[in-house]
Formats: C-alpha cells, structure tokens, sequence
C-alpha cells in the first residue's frame, strides 16, 4: 500500500515542474524553507494551506487535518482517495500550496 501511495505521490509532483519531491524516509515538497507537501508512513497525502484556505477545503472536501508520525498537522488537509480520484486538482492544490509557502517569510 505505501508504495502505491508513494507512486501517485511522486507521480503527482512529477506534474508540478516549478518543484521536486526531496526525502527518502518522509517523502516530501519543500519552499522558501518551508515544507508544503508529504508523505506519511500510513501512505496518506497532506497538503499544506492557509488556516483560511484550509477550512474551505477541509468543508469542500469533507476531510480532515493531516496526521504524520502521530501528531496533528494543524496547517495541512489530509489527501483522500475520493480527492485522489481528481489527480489534476490535486495538482492544482500542490501548486496553490507551493504559492502559499512562497508568499511567507522565508526560513
């Protein structure tokens, strides 16, 4: 199953050309030294958004927060298979990720 996940991970990234998957134990997307996208060892997706930004999707999506390595994920949405099915949107929501971390301060 993790490697499935993994697979549509970097299959998902591999569509966003302006970054690249980093992370050999935690898959992963960072920016402006901050990281906006993983991959748990569950095999579950987070996405990284605004607290605005991610209540919106949180309720159009009907998912929750991310939780990686038993801790809540409070600026990331859980990718779920039904949000998996729109691999394209989920494209859009990496890119609007990485706009978002790219508007903050860098670290």
């Amino acid at each position: 199953m993790w490697d499935e996940k993994l697979k549509i991970y970097d299959d998902l990234v591999a569509m966003c050309p302006r970054f690249i998957r980093k992370g050999k134990t935690v898959p992963s997307t960072t920016a402006n030294g901050r990281m906006f996208s993983m991959l748990n060892k569950a095999g579950e997706i987070g996405i990284r958004f605004s607290k605005e930004v991610q209540k919106k999707y949180m309720e159009a999506y009907n998912t929750t927060f991310y939780t990686s390595y038993n801790s809540v994920m409070h600026g990331y949405i859980l990718v779920t298979d039904e949000m998996l099915k729109d691999q394209q949107n989920v494209v859009s929501l990496l890119d609007e990720s990485f706009d978002y971390v790219m508007s903050l301060e860098p670290k």
